[in-house]
């Protein structure tokens, strides 16, 4: 009986203490008191905060009685605060009043010219990590009028220049962009996550992304060029993180379903939950997507699965899990032969190539407010994922023999903790910012090459009884590195930061190669461990109170990677002392905005890739052949990137009855050539020297354009967008006829329009539609070696989409 009460008793502990909390609820307008909507409440030196509602109101329960001070914050409007004194067990009620900003000129202008807020920069400081003096973008996913269901990443990268984007993969399930003359290879370049944690199998050792969230659950892109390598990984394109919807803290439950309906048997279903209930936030969301695909014998099928809660333990700590899955059926039309291309760009000659990645990614975080002026953050993160393929993986150029088919498989195990702390801290009479951090990462790869398949059509990645793979690889990368760095002002509009990375990585390497006459051939195992530091210096000089000169130098590097430790044939040979890829990114820019009729960043860029790595052709001592994986050379790669956004009604008339349009253009120039590159080849017995000095790096075309108008009025808008992308080889050699395999060649230039629209009507109701490809232009973006390949690979063309839309 006794424990029976004591039982009782600490049941009711927690609402003791919850009644000894108190509650904030309040309203924020503007001088005319209209209210304003989605401003940011905080209780400064807390983990709290939350929104106001459509109507400014806005609530906060069970928080610990004493005094705070408020501070709200809303674009356009200068900041608010008020302090309060916090009763236990009672509601306190008060009233904020924002001014708008002079630089915005007046509320309904900055309202009326929302659309010149598409592209973005993101502040100096924030979560955790410093962003002055680096080129950067934001994208505001939700703002754009675009086929969000499948992940258009030509719509959605539209404004941001001089992303290069491979167009072979309409079911939006895989993303293939890069920048500045990198390789597009599943974004390979960029260190790829999600809310500020890895999505990818290993970021350092075997880095693509085959997985990516739904474009419908994403609130923003943040895009860092190489700048970032300091703070995030020193990858040569720098950083990629999809910032998703966070639970929406003005209500205790809202809801959204959008719905897509498309021609090729295209259907979408996005359903989503989220609120905030005391101090419990949470969100989840779940998208079905299945389609026939443009081209013949393709067929996808994913479903999306996602989970985030918060607490907020105390004032002073908040605690988050998030955990997302995702499965995929997708079948690959296999590539064409250029000849194929011409004839019926729709055609495929592959109709058994199967292609599937499961994906969790689970994570948890701890936010802790040490004092007002310093902070830590802490991310725990693993990825379980595989990736399978089956089919017939012979050039394009021959015919399926309906014969068995290969199967190939990886198995990722990967997990790894970052801690980052921001401090700011006194210097020369100004506030400067310090932010630190550790990483550990341990990422495993098994895998799993040449299996005997089945000769069936469908997905099917056993093998046939018996059967065994010849070619079985375990990988592992281990990766610890170490950060720090420090804005230093000088004035009110100049600062400098600087800082170091120190890295290690030890990368293992073993397992069976292949077999040959039934004898099992074994790599001899591979151990590399390296330890350097990089560094970095930025500059910002702010010209007016919204533009800015801003400079960056930082250093980078590409580590050798598992492709580069395992060698296609048994004669091949690994130079044992294969050097990782050093280089650096330097920028130099003018950006900002005048008034709310003119947004603009121009920049220059260099970008220096030294000791690439490549094969060449060597003879031994008895005079055979061989090739040799060693480091050959280096890359420069310059250039001009602009973004210019433009209100010419808000800039003549400033109101307008009939609505508002905006211009924009996205517009890159880039020049990404070798300059020392070996190379060598076998002409009647003896070696051939040359240099690959002066050609054009391969898939880095010179003109990224894009051009587009969006029409405004009330809740309705309308965008049209058009690309002019140069043309680019598929080779170092820059090889203008295609090989009768269509693994190189030239890449045409080519132009594509899209037109996306949408409306929103009593706040709850929204329709969306859209033409990609509005001419159906037919041209490729890339030729594959292998999967998705072999061979050309098209572009799809004229498709339609209609989403509605459902929120409460």
């Amino acid at each position: 009986m006794k424990a029976i009460y004591l039982f009782l008793l600490l049941s009711l502990v927690p609402l003791i203490g919850m009644a000894q909390e108190s509650a904030l609820k309040g309203k924020i307008s503007d001088k005319n008191n209209n209210p304003l909507p989605y401003a940011s409440i905080q209780l400064v030196g807390t983990v709290r905060g939350v929104q106001s509602n459509t109507d400014g109101n806005f609530v906060m329960n069970n928080i610990p009685s004493g005094t705070y001070t408020v501070k709200v914050m809303n674009l356009g409007y200068e900041d608010g605060s008020k302090e309060v004194v916090l009763v236990p067990g009672q509601t306190t009620e008060l009233e904020i009043v924002l001014s708008e900003e002079p630089i915005w000129i007046d509320s309904f202008e900055l309202l009326s010219s929302r659309g010149i807020l598409g592209q973005e920069k993101l502040p100096e400081v924030e979560d955790f990590r410093i962003n002055a003096g680096k080129k950067n973008e934001v994208i505001r996913v939700r703002d754009l009028d675009a086929n969000l269901a499948m992940n258009n990443s030509r719509q959605i990268f539209g404004r941001t220049p001089g992303i290069s984007i491979w167009e072979n993969d309409g079911s939006g399930i895989q993303l293939g962009v890069a920048s500045r003359g990198l390789s597009p290879n599943r974004s390979w370049e960029f260190n790829v996550r999600m809310n500020g944690y890895d999505i990818t199998p290993d970021p350092m050792g075997y880095p693509e992304a085959y997985f990516t969230p739904p474009m419908e659950v994403v609130e923003k892109i943040e895009v860092i060029r190489g700048a970032s390598s300091l703070q995030f990984g020193p990858q040569f394109g720098g950083l990629l993180n999809f910032v998703l919807r966070k639970p929406d803290q003005s209500t205790r439950f809202t809801a959204e379903t959008l719905n897509t309906f498309g021609n090729n048997g295209l259907f979408s279903t996005f359903n989503y939950i989220g609120g905030t209930e005391g101090k419990w936030s949470y969100t989840a969301y779940y998208q079905k997507r299945i389609g026939q695909g443009w081209r013949e014998n393709g067929y996808f099928n994913t479903d999306h699965a996602h989970l985030e809660v918060s607490y907020a333990a105390s004032n002073r700590l908040r605690l988050g899990f998030e955990a997302t899955y995702m499965t995929t059926e997708s079948q690959q039309p296999g590539g064409l032969t250029d000849a194929q291309f011409n004839e019926d760009s729709r055609q495929s000659t592959r109709s058994r190539n199967w292609f599937s990645t499961p994906w969790f990614v689970p994570s948890f975080s701890a936010q802790y407010i040490v004092s007002p002026s310093t902070k830590l953050d802490w991310k725990v993160f693993a990825t379980i994922a595989e990736r399978n393929s089956v089919g017939f993986m012979k050039a394009i150029n021959i015919e399926d023999d309906f014969g068995n088919r290969q199967v190939d498989r990886d198995f990722y195990t990967t997990y790894g903790s970052e801690l980052r702390m921001t401090t700011e801290h006194s210097l020369f009479g100004f506030k400067n910012t310090l932010a630190t951090g550790l990483r550990y990462f341990n990422g495993k790869i098994d895998r799993m090459q040449s299996g005997v398949g089945d000769n069936g059509t469908d997905m099917n990645f056993e093998l046939i009884p018996g059967a065994s793979y010849p070619r079985d690889l375990d990988f592992r990368n281990t990766n610890l590195a170490a950060f720090a760095e420090n804005i230093f002002r000088f004035s009110e509009k100049f600062l400098l930061t600087a800082g170091l990375r120190l890295e290690q990585i030890q990368s293992e390497n073993k397992g069976q190669f292949s077999v040959s006459n039934g004898v099992p051939i074994f790599m001899e195992p591979v151990t590399r461990t390296r330890s350097f530091v990089i560094g970095g210096l930025g500059a910002e000089y702010h010209i007016t109170p919204t533009t800015e000169l801003y400079s960056n130098l930082s250093q980078a590097y590409r580590p050798v990677l598992i492709s580069d430790l395992t060698p296609p044939a048994t004669t091949d040979v690994i130079d044992p002392n294969l050097q990782d890829a050093r280089g650096y990114n330097f920028d130099f820019g003018y950006r900002g905005n005048i008034g709310t009729v003119f947004n603009f960043d121009v920049s220059y860029f260099h970008l220096n890739y030294a000791n690439r790595i490549g094969t060449i052709t060597q003879l031994d001592q008895a005079g055979q052949s061989y090739q040799f994986r060693t480091n050959l050379g280096e890359s420069v790669s310059k250039g001009f990137e602009g973004y210019l956004e433009f209100d010419p009604v808000t800039a003549i008339f400033k109101t307008s009855r009939y609505g508002f349009l905006h211009f924009f253009a996205s517009l890159a120039f880039v020049d990404a050539t070798y300059q020392d590159f070996l190379t060598t080849s076998l002409v009647n017995g003896q070696l051939v020297e040359s240099n690959l000095k002066g050609n054009q790096v391969e898939n880095a075309p010179r003109k990224i354009n894009r051009y587009g108008a969006t029409y405004r009025f009330r809740t309705f808008s309308m965008t049209w967008q058009l690309s002019d992308i140069g043309e680019t080889f598929a080779d170092a050699s820059n090889t203008v006829t295609p090989n009768a395999a269509a693994t190189t060649g030239l890449i045409p230039a080519y132009k594509v329009q899209d037109l996306s629209a949408s409306y929103t009507f009593k706040k709850r109701y929204s329709l969306k539609a859209g033409i990609n490809n509005l001419t159906d232009e037919r041209y490729f973006t890339r030729r594959a070696g292998g999967y998705p390949g072999p061979g050309l690979m098209p572009a799809d063309g004229r498709t339609f989409y209609t989403t509605f839309g459902l929120r409460f």
